[in-house]
């Protein structure tokens, strides 16, 4: 027996639909609506937030049939050097320039500051991204981190109770010193949110600059031998069935 459409169709503001479909950014999806490149059920409609039920209405962008589009799950290394973002104004590398133009619309779990390198997830599975992002489900973020100075065990207690700053509390779920100087100190630390800059932030606020950042592990996703500006394709059921969802 086929089922009705009607029936199990669910309600979204055009450019939702269109960015969860991942066919391209919230942002560029409302730009095609404005310029009149989307049709619903026949009509030309200009406004982002006209309502459409999906699947069951009839879309068209630039006159072809919209369909749920093959969802990826891409592990990339970002290189230290290049900005996560689609596009920027101020004509930085992105790391859209690094990784190949055949790969479709995806976007980034997340970001990684332009200092920062290693484990990029990219996707077009707004579920799984969102799942991973969510505060409520803490995943855990494991980073190797270097900072000026000698970096205490009192220090890394400090960290793991947190510390404010302009009004945001930081917090490490776990810091492990593993190597320590006088001019140096070599640490893996472990974050259960991703709050802007927060590792350089908190470090800062205890006295220490962040000289070396660089993320291995997102939630069961490891960034293991990846080369910086490498990549490499996860099936999607695999990402789905590590997660658990």
């Amino acid at each position: 027996m086929t089922s009705n459409p009607a029936l199990s169709a669910k309600r979204y503001t055009v450019d939702r639909l269109l960015s969860k479909l991942g066919m391209a950014s919230r942002s560029t999806s409302q730009e095609w609506v404005r310029a009149g490149r989307v049709r619903i059920n026949g009509r030309v409609v200009c406004d982002p937030a006209t309502w459409v039920l999906w699947p069951k209405d009839s879309i068209l962008v630039d006159d072809k049939p919209i369909r749920d589009s093959l969802k990826r799950w891409i592990l990339f290394h970002k290189p230290k050097g290049v900005i996560t973002t689609h596009s920027d104004d101020q004509a930085r590398k992105t790391i859209f320039d690094v990784l190949p133009g055949d790969l479709g619309y995806l976007h980034a779990v997340g970001r990684l500051d332009q200092a920062t390198s290693g484990l990029l997830l990219l996707t077009n599975d707004s579920t799984l991204s969102s799942y991973l992002t969510d505060p409520a489900n803490k995943v855990m973020r494991t980073y190797l981190v270097s900072v000026r100075g000698e970096f205490t065990e009192a220090q890394a207690k400090e960290a793991m109770v947190g510390v404010v700053d302009a009004g945001e509390r930081l917090q490490c779920h776990r810091v492990k010193i593993q190597k320590s100087s006088g001019r140096e100190t070599h640490l893996e630390v472990v974050l259960v949110q991703g709050k802007n800059r927060e590792i350089r932030r908190l470090f800062l606020a205890l006295g220490h600059e962040v000289t070396r950042l660089r993320r291995i592990q997102f939630g069961p996703f490891k960034l293991e031998d990846l080369q910086p500006g490498s990549w490499r394709e996860m099936p999607i059921e695999d990402a789905r069935e590590a997660l658990r969802l």
